[in-house]
C-alpha cells in the first residue's frame, strides 16, 4: 500500500511539473506586447517618455508596441521628434486612439504602422495654432502639411483587389493626410470614416481588444512604468523650467562679473548649470562632448574678460560654443538623422529657448539690477555700502573725470588691462585700451566712463 501511494505521489508531481513547464513554454512563445500610455499634451516630456518606452521595448525584444493615446495635441517640434522615433522603431507600432488624437496626436498616429480607434473617438484637425488658439500663418501650415504627407508616404504602398483586378494603393493616402491641416475645411475622422479611408484597421473597445486583434492566439502584455526619479527628471526637462535654469546660469555669470570676489551670483549660476545639465545627462540627451563644449566656452569667455583687453575673438567664440552646447544638450542626437539625411527640425525649439532666455537675462539685468537694492532681503546678501571720504576712502566725482582727458598719469599697479593710476596724489580706477602696462609706467587719459579712466601708453 505504501509503495502504491509513493507511485501515485510521484505521478502527481511529474504531471504537475509537466503542466507548469508547458504553461511556461506557452508563455514564452506568446507574443510580447509593450504598451506606452500617452494621455497628455505633446511636449518634451511626452517625447522623452516615448523614447524611453521604445528603448525598453527593444531591450525586452517585444513583438509589438502599442501607444495608448488620448491627446488634444501640443508642440509641433516634440510631435515631429516622436513621429521620427516611431518611424525608425524596429518593432511594429500600433496607435490605439482611446478617445482623441487631435493635431499633433494625429501626426503621431499616422506615424504608427496600424491604427485602432475606440467607438466615439476621433482624430485629425492638425491645423497649426498658437497658444491662444489662433491659426498660424500659411508657412506654418505648409510645414505641417509636408510632415503629414511624408509621414503617410513613409508606409509605402500595398496591393488591393480593385474592380479591374489587383491595383497598387497607398497604405496611408498622403493627400488625405494633408487635408487634416487644411485651414478652410479641416478633416477629422470618426472610426467608420477612418476605416473607409484606410487610415484605421478597425474599432476596439479596450486595449485588451487591440491586443487580441494583433495576437489572436494569445499574448503577454508589459506596460511602461516610470520610476519616481524618471518622473522628476521629465519634470525638470520641461521647457519652462529649462528656460529658468538658463536664466539662472547666464544671469549668475553676468552679476558675478559685476562685483569682485566669489559670491551668491556664482552659486546661483552653478546651481542653474547643475539643474540644466543633470537631467539631460542622466536621460542620455546631454553628451560628454556637449558638457565639455560648455566648459570650454566658459573658460574662453573668462580669459577674454580678465586676461585680454577689450572683447574679441575668444569672447565671441566662447559665447558661440556655450550657445551650441546648451542647444544640443536639449536634443536627442539620434533624431538629427532620419533615413540618412540631416534633420534640423528638432533644434528649432531648443534654439528658441536658449535665445529667448539669454535675451531676457540681458533685459532684466539692465532694467532690474538697480531695483533689487530696494528690497531688504537683497540688501542682506548683496554689497551696497557707501564708501565716503569721511571714513577714509578716496572719493571720485564722475563729473570731474571728464576734465582729465589728455592728462598724463602714472600706473601705481600693473594694468592687465585694469588697475590703478595716480594723478596729483589721488588714485583712480583705470583700464588700458590696448596692451598692458607695468607699475611706474606713464600713461595718457583718453576718456572716462562710469567712474573709470580709459588710458593708453605714451608714444
Amino acid at each position: 500500500m505504501r509503495v502504491l501511494s509513493a507511485w501515485v505521489l510521484t505521478l502527481l508531481i511529474f504531471c504537475g511539473n509537466t503542466t507548469q513547464m508547458k504553461a511556461a513554454e506557452e508563455s514564452v512563445n506568446k507574443p510580447l506586447i509593450y504598451v506606452i500610455d500617452l494621455k497628455q499634451d505633446i511636449d518634451r516630456s511626452a517625447m522623452r517618455k516615448i523614447n524611453l518606452g521604445i528603448q525598453e521595448a527593444v531591450s525586452l525584444s517585444a513583438d509589438y508596441l502599442i501607444v495608448d493615446m488620448n491627446t488634444y495635441g501640443g508642440a509641433v517640434d516634440a510631435a515631429d521628434s516622436i513621429r521620427t522615433a516611431l518611424l525608425q522603431c524596429p518593432i511594429p507600432t500600433i496607435s490605439f486612439i482611446n478617445v482623441q488624437a487631435a493635431s499633433a496626436g494625429a501626426l503621431i498616429s499616422i506615424a504608427c504602422d496600424s491604427i485602432y480607434m475606440r467607438s466615439g473617438s476621433s482624430f485629425g484637425a492638425a491645423t497649426v495654432v498658437d497658444q491662444s488658439g489662433q491659426v498660424m500663418p500659411d508657412k506654418y501650415q505648409s510645414f505641417m502639411r509636408g510632415m503629414m504627407r511624408s509621414t503617410a508616404e513613409a508606409h509605402g504602398k500595398k496591393v488591393v483587389q480593385g474592380p479591374n483586378g489587383p491595383q497598387e494603393v497607398w497604405h496611408r493616402d498622403p493627400a488625405i493626410a494633408q487635408q487634416m491641416t487644411d485651414t478652410a475645411n479641416v478633416l477629422t475622422f470618426t472610426p467608420e470614416e477612418a476605416i473607409q479611408a484606410r487610415f484605421c484597421e478597425g474599432k476596439a473597445a479596450s486595449l485588451e481588444e487591440v491586443a487580441e486583434r494583433i495576437a489572436p492566439d494569445g499574448y503577454t502584455m508589459e506596460k511602461q512604468t516610470l520610476s519616481k526619479l524618471q518622473k522628476l527628471l521629465l519634470l525638470l526637462m520641461s521647457p519652462m523650467l529649462q528656460g529658468i535654469f538658463l536664466m539662472m546660469m547666464i544671469g549668475g555669470i553676468y552679476f558675478e562679473m559685476q562685483s569682485p570676489g566669489i559670491g551668491l551670483p556664482l552659486g546661483i549660476s552653478i546651481l542653474g548649470a547643475l539643474l540644466y545639465f543633470a537631467p539631460l545627462y542622466m536621460e542620455g540627451l546631454a553628451m560628454h562632448w556637449e558638457i565639455a563644449l560648455f566648459i570650454l566656452g566658459l573658460l574662453l569667455l573668462i580669459i577674454e574678460l580678465f586676461a585680454i583687453p577689450g572683447f574679441g575673438v575668444l569672447g565671441v567664440l566662447g559665447l558661440v560654443l556655450m550657445f551650441f552646447s546648451l542647444t544640443f544638450a536639449m536634443v536627442d542626437n539620434n533624431l538629427l538623422y532620419f533615413e540618412g539625411e540631416l534633420n534640423l527640425k528638432p533644434l528649432l525649439k531648443p534654439i528658441t529657448i536658449v535665445s529667448v532666455s539669454g535675451f531676457l537675462v540681458v533685459v532684466l539685468a539692465i532694467w532690474g539690477a538697480g531695483r533689487l537694492y530696494e528690497f531688504k532681503l537683497f540688501n542682506r546678501i548683496a554689497l551696497k555700502t557707501s564708501l565716503d571720504e569721511s571714513e577714509g576712502f578716496v572719493g571720485v566725482e564722475t563729473k570731474k573725470l571728464t576734465d582729465l582727458a589728455g592728462r598724463q598719469v602714472v600706473a601705481v599697479t600693473d594694468l592687465r588691462p585694469a588697475g590703478k593710476v595716480e594723478l596729483e596724489g589721488k588714485w583712480y580706477d583705470a583700464q588700458l585700451l590696448v596692451g598692458s602696462a607695468s607699475k611706474g609706467d606713464r600713461l595718457v587719459v583718453i576718456r572716462s566712463e562710469l567712474g573709470r579712466l580709459y588710458v593708453r601708453q605714451i608714444g
